[in-house]
């Protein structure tokens, strides 16, 4: 869960709480089900939205920037309109909830795809796809158990990775699995780079720094410097892949699951590091920015994505 009370780091909340948040919400769901679940959920992102003074500042901070670069004044903050990305947020969870207990279909799901990268899915060898915390991650399980049943990696940070494969496993799914890449050492590098060369792919998210070590590069978003983590560049120079954009945005009560090309190879050398990573980094800043318009109130970063702020509310 991303919401935050107070102004710890993202994933300090999150490394306690969220495995045995999914556990329950699990749980629940497969007792009550989303009818009966959704004004549970509900009233929990209304007490968080009350007394989450950060999380709603960050959601304002958010809005805020999304409005004065792009220059739509609708898009402007009130408290009504960060009530509405908590409520998002709360819909989003109950969505991943009926993923994990399959009760999503593909034909449920929009899949935009002009580049037809979906073809690519049985290649030999896999490739990279980077998405956001911006609609519903959990829909690239659509790709891995829905469509093509291609074995599909999410890599993540939290430590508590295996046991949330377990659960995954006990709702069903067979072709996604998480991996922990808090640290690129050798052995993740080579299990990673063995997944590939079976043709599976790997999932990331490209929007957040992990807490630990993680390393990160300042370029511009939404026309103020924020911090990206430098994670996806740099395992993409490592293992040689092809990156993709997965962006996964509901409208209109359906998910359309995006697909774009994005890098057919990052190319670093130790020399040239730092101004390559900051490149790609900054061009998916761009393209990220481009897919909040899309679907302003489904930014889910509740936590202050630009260190330096002058316009956030409560």
């Amino acid at each position: 869960m991303s919401l935050e009370t107070d102004k710890q780091h993202w994933a300090d909340r999150q490394e306690r709480g969220s495995f045995w948040l999914m556990k329950l919400t699990a749980f629940a769901a497969k007792v009550l089900g989303r009818r009966l679940l959704s004004p549970l959920l509900y009233g929990i992102v209304l007490y968080f939205f009350i007394f989450g003074r950060s999380a709603r500042q960050a959601a304002w901070q958010y809005q805020q920037r999304l409005a004065d670069w792009s220059g739509r004044t609708e898009l402007r903050p009130s408290h009504w309109r960060v009530f509405g990305q908590f409520m998002a947020f709360a819909d989003s969870l109950l969505d991943k909830l009926d993923v994990w207990n399959g009760k999503l279909s593909l034909e449920q799901i929009e899949i935009v795809d002009p580049a037809l990268l979906r073809n690519h899915l049985r290649d030999s060898r896999g490739q990279m796809l980077v998405g956001a915390h911006l609609g519903n991650l959990e829909m690239c399980r659509a790709l891995a158990e829905l469509g093509e049943k291609v074995t599909m990696n999410v890599l993540v940070h939290t430590k508590h990775a295996e046991q949330f494969n377990r659960l995954l496993g006990e709702a069903g799914a067979t072709h996604l699995r998480l991996i922990q890449v808090s640290e690129l050492d050798p052995v993740i590098m080579l299990q990673l780079s063995e997944r590939l060369e079976r043709g599976e792919w790997l999932a990331i998210a490209g929007d957040r720094i992990p807490l630990h070590g993680g390393r990160s590069v300042t370029v511009d978003f939404m026309g103020r410097p924020a911090a990206f983590p430098q994670g996806p560049w740099l395992l993409a120079g490592l293992l040689k892949c092809p990156i993709n954009l997965l962006m996964c945005l509901k409208h209109e009560g359906r998910y359309r699951v995006t697909l774009e090309p994005f890098a057919e190879a990052v190319v670093w050398k130790r020399s040239d590091r730092e101004q390559v990573i900051a490149h790609w980094a900054g061009l998916y800043a761009q393209r990220l920015a481009h897919y909040c318009l899309q679907a302003p109130q489904q930014w889910f970063n509740f936590y202050p994505f630009w260190k330096t702020d002058d316009d956030a509310h409560s």
